[in-house]
């Protein structure tokens, strides 16, 4: 397939992380004409990205030298942290170049390596996804965005490449704000149908014809949509997140607590009514 091209901008990108998100997200960035980049710390991942039509980096280091923007979709605060710590590989980037945390972590973890950063001349933004897998495969996700507007609107053409929609949701940190929320209100409807489903199996409903009357009520959600398609690998990751925002804030979300515990409690499950024991 030809390559389309990229008139103007950011024509190199680099993705640090080639998992479940970052893999689909270096597909469309290489099918959308950008010279693209990839390294992750599991090898075997070369060749996926290889058949994408991206390179393989070596290491962090020799993908951030050859980049005018950074993507970083790994899972964990302390791995972004490391990335861009004062003597991390990222920090070898050229002075200018973008770095934009995809990965969902505390929006004062951006804001602080944003404010060192500085000295190196890295322009670091978050720019967190919504939407799942399904959206990544098809590259129709949300991306929120937290930066300046002059920084936003150079990433932007980058984003549109794996992202149907780009919302500009403030400074650095907003982003992550941003999915926070989404988080909070997403596992909150994902236990709000297991209790609903299971509830209406005991009485001998439908649950199918349900769910996909449901659809069309009021209390339609996106995971109902997506009913038995998705876990909640993440949910606990993403809860004690929203906890820690809470508590720096001193604001009481007890509604949130709540589902955190039943999050934790059904993570080694997919949607499904057993997870209630029905």
């Amino acid at each position: 397939m030809k390559k389309a091209a990229v008139p103007h901008g950011l024509k190199a990108v680099g993705v640090v992380g080639a998992g479940r998100m970052g893999t689909p997200i270096i597909g469309h960035l290489a099918r959308k004409g950008f010279a693209t980049r990839a390294c992750d710390l599991n090898a075997a991942r070369a060749n996926a990205v290889k058949k994408l039509g991206a390179q393989w980096a070596a290491s962090p280091e020799s993908l951030a030298a050859e980049s005018d923007a950074i993507l970083i979709c790994v899972g964990f605060d302390r791995e972004v942290q490391e990335l861009l710590a004062k003597a991390g590989p990222l920090r070898k980037a050229k002075p200018g170049t973008i770095v934009a945390i995809l990965s969902t972590i505390h929006p004062r973890t951006v804001q602080t390596l944003a404010e060192e950063c500085k000295g190196a001349g890295l322009q670091v933004v978050d720019s967190t996804v919504c939407r799942g897998g399904e959206a990544a495969d098809s590259g129709t996700l949300l991306s929120f965005v937290g930066g300046s507007a002059e920084v936003v609107a150079r990433l932007t053409p980058v984003l549109r490449a794996y992202s149907s929609d780009v919302v500009h949701t403030g400074g650095v940190g907003t982003a992550q704000v941003a999915k926070a929320a989404n988080n909070l209100i997403l596992w909150a409807c994902l236990v709000a149908d297991h209790e609903a489903l299971a509830l209406a199996k005991h009485y001998g409903a439908d649950v199918e014809t349900l769910r996909r009357a449901l659809l069309i009520s009021s209390c339609a959600n996106g995971p109902l949509e997506k009913w038995g398609s998705q876990t909640m690998a993440w949910a606990e990751d993403d809860m004690a997140i929203v906890a820690e925002m809470a508590a720096g804030a001193g604001i009481a979300l007890p509604q949130a607590g709540v589902n955190r515990e039943i999050c934790r409690a059904l993570k080694p499950r997919r949607y499904k009514l057993e997870a209630y024991g029905r």
